[in-house]
């Protein structure tokens, strides 16, 4: 484990032996590893924060057959776990990646345990397809520790902070109905204690730096050529332009491509709202292509629902926050500018997403954009929404003392919202929601309200105020990128290695295509990928 030492950034030396382009959990992970197998490392972050879009995250794991289940209470087999990622992967994961995968990330889960700072617990979350056989109701998802960044001088000051997120684990959260969030929260950020993608971040650039890895921030890297054996890299800093020659390998962690506007016009099915860390503008992505990379799964990207505040600004640009929660608790439904339903409001935010794709095929416009989640007063007494204590209102909210009134000030069509109210009203009278089965499957209800009937997710809309709040489609980063084999070496479309390059995170092909087995399913491809990374490098 790491000694507590001053956390120290440098100016980049003129060569090492491996380049770690990205500062998120797969650069990490992979400068680590590289480390560990002897190699002099050397990590240069973009911006002038560490962390990436990890440390913004809720910064989970999703890892089948991890030793910390049972201590969870939580159980799994091999047989469970190769049935349901066969099902829910289809045909996008071949079976000898399943089965590389269920080996390689458990043991993933053990380095990071035993070998580095971070600290991890069996999280109560059930898979995202309760639907599909081997599924689990908990324990496959892993929550960071409370990791504290004060014990470390000079962290907390190039940790990138959260956009939103309070300072309590997804276990405090998930687990302690009763817990006093503001008070918990606000003592840790005092103390410089981080949670969830910050904790992991957190604890894996200490873990690195221990091993004597560089830090170097604010260095854009522009361009790569091979040189010999070499590859030789261009940085792009408030110093002026540097070239380092990386005599190894150059490790490609640097994010995908969701703030690039011609690289989502060029590859997304629709637009999306970006709300990870600034710099992924797709740099690493440029690069492979340049050498010679293929590409997989452009069009895909991890997709949730968000609230945007027009005024919020993380780093200075727009940013939104999640709306999964809103969305499940009963009271409250989402509709399209037909005032109709479209979705299942309280299944998983990824495959939820994926429905603002679709387009009227008659004039080519989005049928679900604007969207809308409607709700009563009811609703607003018991829940916050977008972080505005319950019984308040966002101030971009729409609130009205009809639902006519309400569907007129939004541009609704007021007979179809008040059609799919009435149907939805008598469906939550009798627990049932026969439009899209709200509520039915045990990852529905994990983030609904049981108090108030059978069904934790369904609840009449009826008393007024009526309050409609528009509902986005985000992304957390895209999560199709450049092709590699399982030992994260970047290939060309003829299925050669490129000599000497490597990739792991979103700028890279995500190990499970366009699919989200559960929650941390971004993290774990990431991760386990630049642990694979460290292997190769030590050979």
């Amino acid at each position: 484990m790491n000694e507590r030492a001053a956390f120290t950034t440098a100016e980049p030396p003129p060569s090492c032996d491996v380049l770690v382009l990205g500062s998120g959990a797969a650069g990490l992970v992979a400068a680590c590893r590289a480390a560990d197998a002897g190699h002099d490392v050397l990590l240069v972050e973009r911006t002038d924060r560490l962390g990436g879009t990890t440390a913004v995250s809720g910064g989970v794991l999703w890892v089948p057959g991890n030793h910390l289940m049972a201590a969870g209470g939580f159980s799994d087999t091999r047989q469970d776990a190769l049935a349901y990622l066969t099902a829910v992967t289809r045909t996008g994961m071949p079976r000898e990646r399943i089965e590389w995968f269920l080996d390689t990330a458990p043991e993933a889960v053990r380095y990071l345990c035993d070998e580095t700072d971070v600290g991890l617990a069996a999280l109560g979350r059930p898979d995202y397809r309760a639907d599909l056989p081997g599924t689990v109701s908990g324990g496959r998802t892993l929550d960071n520790l409370p990791f504290d960044t004060g014990a470390y001088p000079g962290l907390g000051q190039v940790l990138r902070p959260p956009t939103y997120l309070p300072a309590i684990t997804m276990l405090e959260r998930e687990q302690s109905p009763g817990l006093d969030v503001e008070k918990v929260a606000g003592e840790r950020e005092r103390r410089g204690i981080r949670t969830m993608g910050g904790a992991l971040a957190g604890a894996l650039a200490v873990s690195a730096h221990a091993r004597g890895v560089t830090f170097v921030l604010g260095a854009r890297a522009v361009e790569m050529t091979r040189t010999g054996s070499s590859w030789s890299v261009t940085l792009e800093g408030e110093g002026g332009t540097r070239q380092v020659l990386a005599r190894t390998a150059v490790v490609l962690a640097s994010g995908g491509f969701e703030r690039n506007p011609d690289l989502q016009r060029a590859y997304l099915p629709a637009p999306v709202l970006p709300i990870g860390a600034p710099g992924t503008e797709g740099d690493g992505l440029l690069m492979a292509l340049r050498a010679g990379a293929a590409v997989r799964d452009m069009t895909a990207s991890w997709g949730v629902p968000a609230f945007q505040d027009p005024s919020a600004r993380y780093a200075g640009l727009p940013t939104g926050r999640l709306a999964n929660v809103e969305l499940t608790r009963p009271g409250s439904v989402m509709v399209n500018p037909s005032g109709r339903r479209f979705v299942n409001e309280a299944q998983n935010y990824h495959d939820l997403t994926k429905v603002f794709r679709e387009v009227d095929p008659a004039n080519g416009v989005p049928r679900h954009a604007p969207a809308w989640l409607v709700y009563d007063g009811g609703y607003q007494e018991r829940y916050p929404v977008a972080g505005v204590p319950r019984g308040g209102l966002p101030e971009w909210a729409v609130s009205r003392p009809t639902l006519g009134e309400l569907a007129d000030a939004c541009g609704i069509d007021a007979a179809g919202l008040a059609e799919t109210i009435e149907s939805f009203n008598e469906d939550a009278a009798r627990g049932s929601d026969r439009a899209f089965a709200r509520g039915d499957s045990v990852a529905d209800r994990h983030l609904g309200d049981p108090s108030l009937g059978s069904n934790p997710c369904l609840a009449p809309i009826a008393r007024p105020p009526f309050t409609a709040v528009p509902v986005h489609a985000a992304t957390l980063g895209t999560c199709g990128g450049v092709l590699t084999d399982d030992h994260g070496r970047v290939l060309t479309p003829s299925g050669e290695p490129v000599a000497g390059l490597f990739a792991a995170g979103n700028v890279s092909a995500s190990l499970f295509g366009d699919c989200y087995p559960g929650g941390g399913t971004s993290l774990a491809a990431a991760v386990v990928r630049a642990y694979a990374i460290g292997a190769a490098l030590a050979s």
